[in-house]
């Protein structure tokens, strides 16, 4: 059992009555009834296509039916396995994060996993997992005023490359590729909002990932000190690799809009300095694009239909009405 990188279109699914009720019974009732409160409809999508993530990965891969897993969450939201497993499934670790079109997971037999995707879009619909200054930058509406309210998140390096970039729209494409290599490691190792950024810095390299080669010149500091454990590779899909001590994360670009980045990290925790990384693989797997009927291929529906939770469904609308345009 080894590692997985699934990924599932959600903002192009378009569900009709039967499938929409059929995801709502295999889903635990009080998850069910959290993604109703949503208010678009894209939002409910990326959230219930979420939990089946979880849950086909969790039937499939821990052997444990569908109909008997029972999900929590962490102080800090981060959904866990409640059932008691032992042996070899003991130290199995799953993490899921859905922004743009898509909603995708990793999971790991033995280490920490943090998995975050964005998605390059204007200043007015970028949606942040944990900082506390998204009611300010949420009302800008020009990428510049954008930068100014984020500036404290990265380092003065990170930003002086982000602001070499071409144009804007480059800018703000590199600003993400950061924001989501970060987000993915606090993810890794259990912290939010109280975690300064600015002691992660990311030199990141090539600044243009290439598609049919391989890079390994990327580096990390960790509070301004060159962490020499951590290697950075870059593979045919446009995949950076690094470590510290450790710790792995990964860089993926699933098209020209979407980084997605997967952190690991050995369960000790991180920041280890002289640890040995020769038994981390670095033949990481690619992501897999699953449709509906793989995400529900293993399903046993946990609750009975419910008929109005499609009402529900029907009477969102698919996104907040965009307040502005841009060209690239």
């Amino acid at each position: 059992m080894g590692s997985v990188r699934w990924a599932f279109p959600c903002a192009a699914w378009r569900p009709c009555r039967e499938e929409w009720l059929l995801a709502a019974r295999l889903v635990q009732p009080e998850e069910k009834d959290r993604i109703g409160q949503f208010v678009f409809a894209r939002d409910a999508k990326a959230a219930l296509a979420g939990r089946l993530l979880i849950r086909k990965l969790i039937a499939e891969k821990l052997r444990i039916p569908w109909n008997e897993i029972t999900l929590q969450r962490t102080s800090k939201g981060k959904p866990f396995l409640a059932n008691n497993i032992f042996g070899i499934y003991s130290n199995y670790n799953f993490n899921v994060s859905h922004q743009g079109d898509y909603a995708v997971l990793a999971a790991e037999p033995e280490l920490q996993v943090g998995i975050d995707i964005m998605k390059t879009n204007l200043p007015d619909q970028f949606k942040m997992n944990s900082c506390v200054i998204w009611e300010k930058a949420h009302g800008s509406s020009s990428i510049p005023n954008f930068f100014r309210i984020m500036n404290r998140q990265f380092t003065e390096t990170e930003w002086g490359v982000i602001s070499s970039m071409g144009n804007e729209w480059m800018q703000l494409d590199m600003f993400h590729r950061y924001w989501a290599l970060k987000e993915s490691f606090l993810k890794a190792i259990g912290v939010g909002i109280g975690f300064n950024l600015q002691r992660i810095e990311f030199n990141v390299s090539p600044l243009q990932l290439e598609i049919g080669k391989v890079y390994k010149e990327t580096k990390m500091l960790l509070d301004g000190d060159k962490e020499e454990e951590w290697t950075f590779e870059n593979t045919s899909q446009k995949f950076t690799i690094y470590l510290i001590g450790k710790q792995i994360a990964k860089e993926t670009r699933l098209d020209d809009h979407h980084h997605v980045a997967v952190a690991l990290g050995k369960q000790e925790g991180f920041g280890q300095k002289h640890s040995d990384v020769s038994s981390v693989d670095p033949d990481q797997p690619q992501f897999t694009l699953l449709t509906f009927e793989d995400l529900v291929a293993s399903g046993i529906p946990v609750a009975p239909e419910d008929s109005a939770y499609w009402d529900n469904f029907c009477s969102k609308q698919e996104s907040p009405v965009k307040q502005n345009s841009h060209s690239r």
